[in-house]
């Protein structure tokens, strides 16, 4: 029986003791290779493109550079989702691999613990890297000819307490008695084709299934085969594709219909919320939603590859819009 890619060594590649054991200088160096890796490290302006800068570093020895055609100052994190930033460059490199170590998802107060920081931080820091693995999938479309597709939800949150009488207590089956924050995480995913890489996963969350129709007419290409199970929600899928249903109140799969690997992925999911967080808010249930997909996609990476993938989408993103600023302003982030 082979080994599982998890057990092998090619699957540590990279680890948290490398990282905390880098200077600052080093760590320095790792991001600027990762970010400007056509002049292998070498800085270019964020804002005119310009190669040819100096370098005039801060009074506490991080890097700073000018440019010499606009004239500017920038530094290696500028423009990106690390903008602004208080930390050491070497803390931010140890999130990341302790996030992408952390299969089924990874707490903000446990982060916090790790990194000797304020939850604070941690949270807003934690987001962040969630926004750089959702910016994977942003304008992702999956299926094709010859492709198959599964689709299937999740019912998140919305939990109401049963009352401790018998006589007191409601049928919460019905809509009247439920909270209404119940959301649904709708997934669409493409399987891998014999030989290839994994196919790719791509999470949206929804008041209710029926809600969800477009966003897969949308983001799901005509000619596959979409595999759904019998809820009446999918009904609507078979007038734009080819699909297959499964009855799971008679079985879980069959030659012609299965949704086990979108059910694997809501494995990974509710995991990460029994386990680590217990409980995610709906304004950020997509977020999770989608730092789950990225692992379910990456989990044949070694962690040394996804660390550098986190690390190349980081420097792709701007700042956040929603997360600069997070605890100074009077609302939450939508």
């Amino acid at each position: 029986m082979s080994q599982h890619f998890l057990l092998s060594t090619a699957a540590r590649t990279v680890s948290l003791k490398q990282i905390l054991r880098m200077e600052e200088d080093e760590a320095w160096t790792l991001f600027c290779t990762i970010r400007w890796p056509e002049t292998e490290g070498a800085p270019v302006c964020p804002h005119c493109g310009c190669p040819t800068c100096w370098s005039c570093p801060r009074p506490n020895g991080a890097p700073r550079f000018r440019c010499s055609a606009c004239r500017r100052d920038f530094s290696p994190t500028s423009g990106t989702l690390f903008a602004f930033h208080k930390l050491e460059i070497r803390d931010y490199l140890a999130a990341v691999v302790i996030f992408c170590d952390e299969v089924k998802g990874k707490a903000a107060l446990a982060l916090s613990r790790d990194l000797d920081v304020q939850y604070k931080t941690a949270f807003v820091l934690a987001h962040k890297i969630r926004e750089a693995m959702a910016s994977e999938v942003k304008d992702l479309r999956l299926g094709g000819a010859g492709r198959h597709v599964e689709v299937d939800g999740c019912y998140v949150g919305g939990y109401v307490r049963s009352e401790n009488r018998k006589a007191d207590r409601k049928d919460l089956r019905l809509a009247e008695n439920r909270s209404g924050r119940r959301q649904v995480v709708v997934v669409i995913r493409e399987r891998a084709l014999s030989g290839t890489s994994l196919g790719g996963t791509l999470p949206a969350v929804f008041a209710s299934e029926d809600a969800a129709t477009s966003f897969i007419r949308a983001r799901v290409d005509r000619a596959s085969t979409v595999h759904a199970d019998e809820a009446p929600a999918w009904n609507a899928l078979h007038a734009r594709f080819d699909t297959r249903r499964i009855n799971h109140s008679v079985e879980y799969a069959n030659d012609e219909a299965c949704t086990n690997q979108a059910e694997s992925y809501f494995a990974r999911l509710r995991r990460g919320e029994m386990g680590h967080h217990h409980r995610t808010s709906g304004v950020y249930l997509v977020r999770y939603a989608r730092e789950a997909s990225w692992k379910e996609d990456h989990r044949r990476d070694s962690n040394g590859l996804q660390l550098r993938t986190v690390l190349v989408l980081v420097t792709r993103t701007g700042p956040s819009v929603d997360f600069c600023g997070y605890w100074q302003r009077s609302r939450q982030s939508a």
